[in-house]
């Protein structure tokens, strides 16, 4: 895969997969400012909430790309996070999108000082860097040659994860 500059030249080109490794408790200055503000405020759920990505995945999916990812969290759950996993990864799963949780809770986080990224095909990996009110203030493509150390931290994370749709059903509203 050649090298790319932006996030969209990755979705619109890798051929397999794309992973994302999520370790934030609160993202709520990167989008969706307004529906965060709804979920706060107990609004329901809009039906075209998050529609276009929906439709982005479905396009990806359809033809067999997998968009998958793991968030590791610890309960109880930041408003954010109940937020993200109740309207974002409930809606995103509809056009395909798969999820784990890594739940940290009570336990040893075994990727401690992990950050977020996104990995293309096992070879292009993409550093994301936040600042404190979880807004993405860059983000940094890592030469190929480093692919290797993202597959293994994607490794990791998926052996101590499990399907979110099994985490929910435990631990809806925790």
């Amino acid at each position: 895969m050649p090298a790319h500059e932006t996030l969209g030249e990755l979705f619109d080109s890798f051929e397999r997969e794309a992973f994302r490794l999520e370790t934030l408790a609160d993202y709520s200055g990167s989008g969706n400012v307004d529906a965060y503000r709804a979920f706060l405020s107990g609004q329901p759920q809009p039906d075209d909430y998050n529609e276009a990505w929906v439709s982005e995945l479905r396009t990806l999916t359809n033809l067999g790309k997998r968009v998958y990812r793991v968030h590791i969290l610890s309960r109880p759950l930041t408003p954010y996070l109940r937020f993200e996993l109740g309207w974002g990864y409930r809606k995103n799963a509809t056009g395909g999108e798969e999820f784990f949780i890594l739940d940290a809770t009570n336990k040893p986080n075994p990727l401690e000082g992990a950050g977020d990224f996104w990995l293309f095909d096992e070879r292009t990996a993409v550093v994301m860097h936040y600042d404190d009110t979880g807004a993405v203030t860059g983000r940094e493509t890592m030469p190929d040659s480093r692919a290797q150390d993202f597959v293994t931290i994607r490794d990791t994370a998926l052996a101590h994860a499990e399907p979110f749709s099994d985490w929910w059903e435990k631990h809806a509203g925790a």
